[in-house]
C-alpha cells in the first residue's frame, strides 16, 4: 500500500477564497504535478493521512477551499475518498472562541494546572462532565465539521479515533489519529514547547496479534509535557509515528518502528528556509510465518526554489529511497470471551466456551475503516442534516438527550452504534433510497 502523509496546509481566509491572489496556490499546483509524476512510477495511493493544520483560523471557508483541494489530490493520486483520514493541528483550533468563552478557559485551566501525575484523571473528570467536555471541543467545531465525512471526527467519549485497513499478507494495519491539541490555545494565545498534553487516554495502542499500529499525530513528542511517556508507549506499541507541525522532514527507522516528520505543504513564506515537502510511504507485506515482516520505502519530495520543482530527499548513501523493515511474524488471534456470566469456568487445559455473540468484543469504530463502510460513511454525510435525522431515528440510533450534541459527536456515535448492532446494510438502504 503507497500511503501519502502530507500536513500543514494552512488554508488561510481570505487569501484562499481567490487562487488568483493566493501566493500558496502555485506551490501546491507544483506539488500535485510532482505527485503526479510519482503516481505514474509508483502506482496509486491507497490512503491519505494528512496530520493536521488543514486550517489556518478554523474558518469554515478554510475548510471548504481545502476541501475542493483535497478532492484533487484524490483524484491525481488515484485514491477513493473514503481512505482519507485527518487529525487536528493548532491552526485547527478556532482561538477566538477560547478567548470569548469563560467556561473553555476554565475547563482547559482546571486540566493544565493539575501536576502531571494527576492530570489524566483530572481529563477524564472534565471530559465525563457533559458540560465541561462539550466545552473543551467547542474549538474544534469548524474542524469536526470537516472531519465528520472522514470518519475522523472526535467527542469528549473519546477524543481520538482508530480504524483498521488491511494491509494484505494477513497483516491489519490500525490507524490512530491521535489529538495532541485539547489544550492548544489556552487562553486563546499560541502555545509554547511542552505546555500540550496527550495522556494515558489516547496511548492504549493495543498491541494485537497481526496488526501493526500506525500513530498519526500532528505535535512531535517534544510539544507534549508528557512526551517522554508517550514515547516509551509508541516505541514499544506502534510500528509507524507520523508527526507534523515542525515543517521539517525527517525520518528516524529504526529496527521496530519508522518515525517520520511531514514537513509543511504550505509553510509561511517568511521561513528559512522555504521548503514545502510531502511523504510518500510504501508498505509492502512479505513472508510468512515466524519471518514475515512490511517492507517500508519512503520517498521524501522537498520544494527545490531554482529551478522550482519538487525533488527527492537523499539518504546519505545517496539514495533517492530510505528502506527498512518491520517484523510482524505470525500469531494466532487471542481468545474471543463473552463479556457476560456463562456458567462454570472451563476445566483446567480445555478452552473456554464460545460466546453465542460477538458484539462485545467486536470493535465496531475500527471496522469502520473497511473501504465498503467508509464508503457509506461519506455517502451518508453528503445528505442533509434532517435525511441524517430521519435515518438514526427510523433505526433507533439515537438515545436520549442526545439530539442537543453537536451533530459529528451525535451521527458519529450512532453510526458507530449501527455497527455494534449489525445495522449497516438497514444504513446504507436508507441512505440509498434517499440519494438522487
Amino acid at each position: 500500500m503507497l500511503i501519502l502523509h502530507i500536513s500543514d496546509i494552512h488554508f488561510q481566509a481570505p487569501e484562499c477564497l481567490d487562487q488568483d491572489t493566493d501566493p500558496h496556490f502555485p506551490v501546491r499546483t507544483r506539488m500535485m504535478r510532482d505527485l503526479t509524476q510519482q503516481i505514474e512510477k509508483q502506482g496509486p495511493v491507497g490512503a491519505i493521512l494528512i496530520g493536521g493544520d488543514v486550517a489556518y483560523k478554523a474558518h469554515p471557508d478554510e475548510y471548504k477551499t481545502a476541501w475542493v483541494w483535497i478532492q484533487q489530490l484524490a483524484v491525481i493520486s488515484h485514491c477513493p475518498m473514503e481512505r482519507i483520514f485527518v487529525v487536528p493541528g493548532n491552526h485547527d483550533v478556532d482561538r477566538g472562541i477560547i478567548r470569548s468563552g469563560v467556561s473553555i478557559q476554565n475547563v482547559q485551566h482546571a486540566i493544565g494546572s493539575e501536576p502531571l501525575n494527576g492530570r489524566e484523571w483530572k481529563l477524564r473528570q472534565q471530559l465525563r462532565d457533559e458540560e465541561a467536555g462539550q466545552n473543551l471541543l467547542k474549538p474544534h467545531a469548524a474542524y469536526n465539521d470537516f472531519a465528520a465525512p472522514l470518519g475522523c471526527q472526535i467527542w469528549p467519549k473519546k477524543p481520538f479515533w482508530h480504524q483498521d485497513v488491511d494491509l494484505g499478507g494477513g497483516v491489519n494495519l490500525r490507524l490512530y489519529g491521535l489529538t495532541s491539541t485539547l489544550l492548544s490555545g489556552r487562553g486563546g494565545e499560541d502555545d509554547v514547547l511542552g505546555s500540550l498534553y496527550l495522556s494515558g487516554i489516547q496511548t492504549v495502542l493495543d498491541p494485537a496479534p497481526n496488526t501493526a499500529n500506525l500513530v498519526l499525530m500532528h505535535h512531535p513528542l517534544d510539544w507534549l509535557e508528557d512526551g517522554e511517556e508517550v514515547d516509551d508507549v509508541l516505541t514499544t506499541r506502534a510500528a509507524f509515528h507520523l508527526f507534523g507541525h515542525k515543517h521539517k522532514q525527517r525520518a528516524v527507522l529504526e529496527s521496530n518502528y519508522v518515525r517520520l516528520g511531514a514537513g509543511a505543504v504550505n509553510p509561511s513564506r517568511s521561513e528559512k528556509p522555504y521548503e514545502p515537502g510531502y511523504n510518500l510511504i510504501n508498505l509492502a507485506v512479505e513472508g510468512t510465518g515466524a519471518d514475515r515482516l512490511i517492507r517500508v520505502e519512503l520517498h521524501q519530495r522537498r520544494w527545490q526554489t531554482n529551478p522550482e520543482k519538487f525533488v527527492a530527499i537523499e539518504t546519505q548513501a545517496g539514495d533517492t529511497v530510505f528502506r527498512s523493515t518491520i517484523a510482524v511474524p505470525e500469531e494466532p488471534p487471542l481468545p474471543k470471551i463473552d463479556g457476560g456470566f456463562a456458567g462454570a469456568p472451563a476445566a483446567p487445559g480445555q478452552a473456554p466456551p464460545a460466546p453465542e455473540s460477538d458484539t462485545d468484543s467486536y470493535d465496531a469504530e475500527a471496522a469502520m475503516g473497511e473501504e465498503h463502510t467508509r464508503d457509506l460513511l461519506y455517502r451518508f454525510w453528503r445528505l442533509s442534516s434532517s435525511q441524517r435525522r430521519e435515518i438514526v431515528q427510523a433505526l433507533g440510533l439515537l438515545e436520549d438527550g442526545e439530539m442537543k450534541l453537536p451533530e459529528p459527536q451525535r451521527y458519529g456515535q450512532a453510526l458507530i452504534r449501527a455497527g455494534q448492532q449489525g445495522l449497516m446494510d438497514k444504513v446504507a438502504a436508507e441512505v440509498a433510497k434517499r440519494e438522487n
